[in-house]
């Protein structure tokens, strides 16, 4: 079954259904269409992402399986428990979101590119400011960012796009106290899109997209969180994560 097209003057929410994703794991759907905010949310309430490059036309994903990782799961090592008590960083929420993900779009070794494009980035950025999406940012002690990570919210899911690390373990520091936060505020579920090693090695797994769909249909009906979040110091990431049962 060939890819749909999406014109940009088709309505928001004209995506196929994913079952009509290409057969592999990767699962492209459809090509075409804008980074509207109302479409990117459209998009996200469907389990569907962009993902392109420079010179491409937009993307859109919707992977089978999809990795997924439960807040109360994450898997925090040794060596990241001994970052979290010894290293005098800052962790804040929103304050950088600009800054943060054009962090994550430099290239991460020389010569290669990035699927952040300039106007992917002003997406995003439209969308922070409109409240959907977050930003968790990691300081040193001289105010230098030095990690973090954002994605989006969308009800009670919330969609990871990247991170980086510009420091051993930043990333993970902040994707720690996102996951400690959200557990707080009853999110079920933070959304890593494809498998990696390293989101892993993490505590993430793999779900089949069938009953990814359904639980971010269910959750995106929740109130969630919109709006400027703010870290609450009052959530200890060392005391975390609760025991499994």
């Amino acid at each position: 079954m060939p890819v749909q097209w999406i014109f940009p003057t088709d309505p928001p929410h004209s995506f196929p259904p994913v079952e009509r994703a290409l057969p592999n794991p990767e699962g492209l759907l459809a090509v075409g269409g804008d980074l509207s905010t109302t479409r990117l949310l459209a998009a996200y309430r469907r389990g569907i992402f962009p993902w392109y490059e420079v010179g491409q036309p937009i993307l859109w994903w919707s992977p089978d399986p999809r990795a997924v990782l439960h807040p109360e799961r994450l898997r925090i090592s040794r060596s990241l428990r001994k970052t979290l008590r010894n290293r005098p960083w800052t962790v804040r929420f929103d304050t950088a979101f600009r800054a943060t993900i054009t962090a994550c779009a430099a290239p991460r070794r020389r010569g290669t590119g990035t699927w952040i494009t300039p106007e992917m980035l002003e997406a995003y950025c439209r969308l922070h400011s409109e409240g959907h999406a977050h930003s968790i940012e990691v300081y040193d002690p001289d105010e230098q960012l030095i990690g973090g990570l954002y994605g989006v919210s969308v009800g009670r899911v919330f969609y990871g796009e990247s991170m980086f690390s510009r420091r051993s373990d930043a990333s993970k520091v902040a994707l720690a106290h996102l996951s400690r936060h959200l557990y707080a505020w009853g999110f079920p579920l933070i959304d890593c899109q494809m498998e990696s090693d390293h989101i892993l090695r993490m505590g993430a797994e793999m779900m089949p997209r069938r009953r990814f769909v359904e639980t971010i249909e269910r959750e995106a009906q929740e109130a969630g969180r919109p709006g400027r979040w703010e870290a609450d110091p009052a959530l200890d990431v060392l005391d975390w994560p609760p025991p499994q049962p």
